[in-house]
């Protein structure tokens, strides 16, 4: 299979690129408890993957007397955002296949469903020279689990999304990608992948080959 069969590769970018999930759920945490009320271990699974949309609709709800999902976000995005910027670490593989895709010429797209700011400072810490675009929160009508922001990465590199392979590593993320057309790729979730899905454990079991056969058995 030629490399122009695989259009693209897009990358989520919290858990996928970076370890970013534990820093996430301690913002979550911190807004909470700010608020006047503490999230449990269950909150800790139902916020894995959100976006700060829906992961604010969630706080917002456990809390008596919450000023409301708009102020809820803003407060989750300030918080996430300060512990971003006291840097990141790249999970096991991604920096290779970034570069393995850059030396094939394949297009690497980030789409995340964290907020402009926090997507800019991870950037400074992968590369961003190392992708050809990225998609926020915001950047398109709606957030994941819809399709939009996958059909918004394939749409601005000019490529068939079936023609793309999404790399997620939450269920979330997963419905976004299948429901654009990607082939999706799960990383880390093992035994609880959706049915059909592959699932590798790391990004260091992934390599070029592997990407072009999830085209080709998606097609």
């Amino acid at each position: 299979m030629s490399s122009e069969a695989l259009g693209a590769v897009l990358f989520d970018m919290d858990g996928t690129l970076v370890d970013t999930e534990d820093l996430w759920w301690e913002a979550c945490a911190e807004v909470a408890v700010g608020l006047g009320s503490a999230l449990g271990p269950g909150d800790r699974q139902a916020l894995f993957g959100l976006p700060v949309e829906d992961a604010a609709c969630h706080v917002s709800g456990r809390i008596p007397g919450s000023p409301g999902p708009a102020a809820v976000a803003a407060l989750l995005t300030t918080a996430f955002t300060a512990k971003i910027e006291n840097g990141v670490t790249t999970l096991p593989g991604a920096v290779a296949l970034l570069e393995a895709l850059r030396a094939a010429g394949i297009p690497a797209g980030l789409v995340s469903a964290s907020p402009r700011p926090v997507v800019d400072l991870v950037l400074e810490t992968v590369g961003g020279d190392r992708f050809r675009l990225s998609v926020a929160a915001g950047d398109s009508e709606r957030n994941k689990p819809a399709p939009d922001p996958y059909l918004a990465a394939a749409r601005r590199l000019g490529v068939d999304p079936a023609s793309c392979v999404a790399i997620e590593d939450s269920p979330t993320g997963i419905a976004s990608a299948a429901g654009a057309g990607c082939a999706v790729l799960a990383v880390g979730l093992g035994g609880t992948a959706p049915e059909g899905v592959v699932a590798v454990s790391s990004l260091e079991n992934v390599d070029l080959a592997l990407l072009r056969l999830l085209v080709t058995r998606a097609t």
